[in-house]
């Protein structure tokens, strides 16, 4: 037995450095096998169909009625998170020892009854003729046309130029959810804010307007009612600290095209060829209208002041040094609530966007709290609310962050994953929409090549899903870069991904339900995730930026 023994070691002995040798031979860069063994020791696996079902289920359930921005559901589904976390052991991260960041709201009202519009002495009808902001008002004037409002520099755009408009109201063709056509984000973001460019508002309070009359475009035009009872019968709220003084605001309407047609009425150009020229491109030259037209506008709004809230918890790092250091995880658990009835239905319960990323994340915390190790680097999970209202939440943390934001070494945005095209499917508004074994990747490496390479060979060595890279493009037209968490995180230096299925038939639409979720799909896209967190945790240093953002993405959402 002894001389067996022997006879073993020295075999060992001579065997075990060839094999050594023969692994540094290999892909170093791939490091084999640490995917797989992260996955059977460290939790992944422990995220499954029925686990993901049960969550999404309970959170795009009717009782949430659609986690509006702030609504009921949202604050229920906020307090059904925090319940997890506390449960699970992961710490607060919110504010005085919460799960909850709070974020002030001010919603406000217009006062229909103490609201009136003059055109001359002809008396308009509220919602009929025109809508006007909540914004308190007592002004009248004669009218100056100012084409599309801007003022950007670089492109030799003034919308004044030539007119005095100083204690008039200025007439403006202007989009109100966009740039003027021809002009991109990057043609802003190389200008400062307030010298070498002025949005329709900021440039008409400069140039000493005392209000705007803005003649919207097509798409606003033809949700004319659901705009009218946005503003008139429902409140418009805003977070307070995004918002400018009182002092600096500035009252304004939206008119229909038949009072445009009557302001323009006899003038050196009438409203239709203001409209095609205006929102084709070109930029009319702006002039005085008629001395004899002058309006008058009285408004009055009511508002009160509530709240809303991220949901922020961490799952500490175990390393002494690195825990002091963060991935991010972030997903936003609001969606558009309760709207226009489709065929019975005005629930609109946004199962995939974004509850399947809201369920990600709490099938992860989840894991990493039942997993037999920790991450060396802590892991951060921020649940954003009023994603839908234009980045809220994500914008609230990064301004106002409840943890040093240069302590944040990347941070994965999970938004729509939860859906897959079928075969054969011929419906044009799921032509985007990616295959069961496959997943948009966004941003991954715009700032940081080693994230991007870390991104692809976790997901290689696992299950190797189909990273699609087709939106990962400054130029998209889409613009999905921008139209998401991660872009907030992004424009602070952090370097992020963004997983993506895709639109498809049921977006922000009371059709997107829990029924209709790919959960075989959900769960390889959360594990992988989940694998790539536990990569980058666990890295002896963070992933390195050496690009910056291109021009493109730079400019504001």
């Amino acid at each position: 037995m002894r001389r067996f023994l022997i006879s073993l070691l020295l075999t060992s002995v001579l065997i075990l450095p060839f094999y050594a040798v023969q692994a540094q031979r290999k892909n170093v860069k791939a490091k084999r096998s640490v995917a797989a063994t992260v996955a059977s020791q460290r939790g992944a696996e422990q995220i499954t169909v029925a686990q993901i079902r049960d969550y999404l289920t309970f959170i795009a359930s009717d009782e949430m009625e659609g986690r509006d921005t702030p609504s009921r559901g949202l604050d229920l589904t906020a307090k059904f998170l925090a319940m997890n976390l506390a449960r699970w052991g992961l710490k607060p991260a919110g504010d005085d020892g919460t799960f909850f960041q709070k974020i002030a709201l001010r919603r406000d009202l217009v006062n229909k009854e103490q609201t009136r519009v003059l055109l001359n002495d002809q008396n308009l009808a509220f919602g009929e003729d025109y809508i006007a902001l909540p914004i308190n008002a007592d002004v009248r004037g004669q009218l100056v046309f100012a084409g599309n409002g801007w003022f950007i520099k670089s492109k030799n755009m003034d919308a004044y130029k030539g007119i005095d408009a100083k204690g008039k109201i200025a007439v403006i063709f202007t989009s109100l959810s966009g740039l003027p056509r021809g002009v991109r984000s990057s043609d802003l973001s190389s200008g400062k804010p307030g010298e070498d460019w002025m949005d329709p508002v900021q440039y008409a309070r400069k140039q000493g307007a005392i209000a705007t009359v803005i003649v919207p475009d097509f798409q606003f035009l033809a949700n004319w009612e659901r705009n009218r009872q946005r503003l008139s019968e429902r409140s418009t709220t805003v977070v307070e600290k995004f918002q400018p003084a009182e002092t600096s605001q500035l009252p304004g309407i939206m008119i229909t095209p038949r009072i445009a047609n009557l302001l323009f009425q006899g003038e050196k150009q009438n409203a239709t060829a203001l409209f095609e020229a205006t929102f084709g491109g070109e930029m009319p030259e702006p002039f005085e209208l008629s001395p004899s037209k002058k309006m008058s506008i009285t408004a009055s709004s009511k508002g009160d002041a509530i709240a809303t809230q991220n949901v922020v918890a961490v799952f500490e790092g175990s390393d002494p040094l690195l825990k002091d250091e963060y991935v991010a995880l972030g997903a936003h658990y609001d969606h558009i609530g309760i709207g226009t009835p489709v065929k019975g239905d005005a629930i609109y319960n946004g199962a995939d966007d974004d509850g399947s990323g809201t369920t990600a994340l709490l099938a992860i915390a989840e894991a990493l709290a039942k997993a037999p190790t920790r991450s060396k680097r802590s892991v951060l999970f921020n649940w954003h609310a009023g994603e839908e209202k234009g980045l809220w939440g994500s914008r609230y943390f990064t301004e106002y962050p409840t943890i040093p934001l240069q302590k944040i070494v990347a941070q994965i945005n999970i938004d729509m994953i939860g859906r897959s095209k079928k075969e054969g499917d011929t419906n044009p508004r799921n032509n985007s929409l990616s295959g069961p074994n496959e997943i948009y990747v966004i941003g991954s490496k715009m700032m940081s090549t080693e994230l991007g390479e870390l991104t692809e060979a976790v997901n290689k060595e696992y299950l190797n899903l189909t990273y699609n890279y087709r939106y990962d493009d400054p130029k998209d037209p889409n613009r999905f870069f921008f139209r998401s968490d991660h872009y907030n995180y992004a424009r602070k230096g952090i370097p992020i991904v963004f997983f993506f299925a895709g639109e498809h038939e049921d977006y922000h639409r009371p059709g997107d339900e829990p029924q209709k979720i790919d959960y075989e799909k959900m769960q390889k896209i959360v594990r992988t995730v989940f694998l790539t967190m536990w990569e980058i945790a666990n890295r002896p240093t963070r992933p390195k930026v050496d690009k910056q953002l291109p021009a493109e993405l730079t400019g504001g959402n």
